[in-house]
């Protein structure tokens, strides 16, 4: 057993090592499906349908805020009859107006870009409906605007309130025709977290525990995570935001086909597996020996289980040129029926094993220091 998988099947050294309880709000992701969805119909979402059909959909945040956008557009899929577009910055596209709904996202209830936002959609006219802190900046400009508001429970960092964030919208956008959310796929998809969250609880051991593994998989890798579909590449750029944060570690991250125009090409670079990552003789290579793998690469498919055949065959043969660089390939495949369930069981086992990174690597996952440090200087 190596240091770092003695130290994530030490119950209480991962708890030691988590003194902002990332992990038991990871675990809480179920109840935030089932408490979102109750608190969602009891703020009325059910009056944004009065108006009938908007426009478009145009949902305004940033950071773990910002992630509900890219859920709902998921979840809605390509069958969705109106366009799912998330803004992430200050004011409005030029093309925003009244007949479309504008959804603003923020966990504080504080993010200046979402009030910003929000405010030129105030000023637009547009249909409004908020999702944040009660009582909140955002809340109460929102009233102005007739927003309906969606409280969220607070104590929680707004990248770890997922759940509670994106449920809403949701709901909202069932009610609004947009896509099929009855409470049987609410229930299931909560039920999905649940079943995640008992594989990766913290007391299961590494040799079990999927979430475990990617983590110790990934510890001193870069990695490359590629969703195989929309909804599988909306849950790779969140695994990438996740290691970010948690982690601290860098990644990148894509969505074949696309990934396999650009992205691919990094394998044959200077940070793939083996000997296709360069000359022996260059001068200017890695000189950190044959067993280093610091900075190498790591491939990781997040297959979804509604893939096009062109783009299953890509995975596979994309996990076969990245073997073939010794460039470790790593899968995790959706489960579920509904695209909500499916979601949520690679969100849920991604979101553990981010944490659990950030442990092995003797990281508290919780702080964020070089954003606290990042707005303390541009509002100073």
């Amino acid at each position: 057993m190596t240091v770092a998988e003695d130290l994530l099947d030490d119950v209480a050294r991962l708890e030691a090592g988590d003194p902002g309880r990332m992990l038991p709000d990871i675990a809480s992701a179920a109840a935030q499906v089932r408490e979102a969805a109750v608190l969602a119909a009891e703020a009325g979402v059910a009056r944004l349908a009065e108006d009938g059909r908007p426009r478009a959909v145009v949902v305004c945040g940033m950071g773990g805020s910002g992630i509900a956008g890219d859920v709902l557009a998921a979840v809605a899929g390509p069958s969705c009859p109106v366009p799912v577009v998330t803004h992430r910055g200050y004011g409005l596209p030029a093309w925003v107006g009244p007949v479309d709904l504008v959804v603003v996202v923020s966990c504080s209830g504080s993010t200046e870009e979402t009030l910003s936002a929000l405010e030129e959609a105030v000023r637009r006219g547009c249909r409004l409906l908020g999702v944040g802190k009660e009582g909140s900046p955002v809340d109460d400009l929102g009233q102005r605007g007739r927003a309906v508001h969606v409280p969220v429970t607070q104590g929680r960092q707004p990248r770890a309130s997922m759940w509670a964030l994106s449920t809403p919208l949701v709901v909202a956008a069932a009610e609004l025709g947009l896509l099929s959310a009855p409470a049987e796929v609410i229930e299931e998809a909560a039920r999905t977290l649940e079943e995640v969250a008992d594989r990766c609880r913290v007391d299961a051991a590494s040799l079990v525990n999927p979430a475990k593994r990617l983590a110790l998989d990934l510890q001193g890798r870069l990695p490359v995570l590629w969703g195989t579909s929309p909804l599988a590449g909306a849950v790779a750029y969140r695994f990438a935001c996740q290691l970010n944060e948690n982690a601290k570690t860098p990644a990148t991250w894509g969505t074949l086909p696309e990934a396999n125009h650009n992205q691919v090409v990094a394998f044959d670079g200077p940070m793939a597996g083996g000997a296709a990552s360069g000359d022996a003789d260059d001068l200017f290579r890695d000189r950190g020996g044959d067993d280093d793998v610091e900075s190498r690469l790591a491939l990781v498919l997040l297959r979804d289980s509604d893939e096009h055949p062109q783009v299953a065959r890509r995975a596979e043969v994309s996990a076969e040129l990245a073997r073939e660089r010794d460039i470790p390939v790593l899968a995790l495949r959706a489960e579920g029926s509904s695209s909500f369930a499916r979601l949520a069981s690679l969100v849920g086992t991604t979101d553990w094993a981010s944490a659990y990174l950030a442990l092995a690597l003797g990281i508290d996952p919780t702080p964020v220091d070089a954003i606290t440090a990042l707005k303390q200087r541009i509002w100073s």
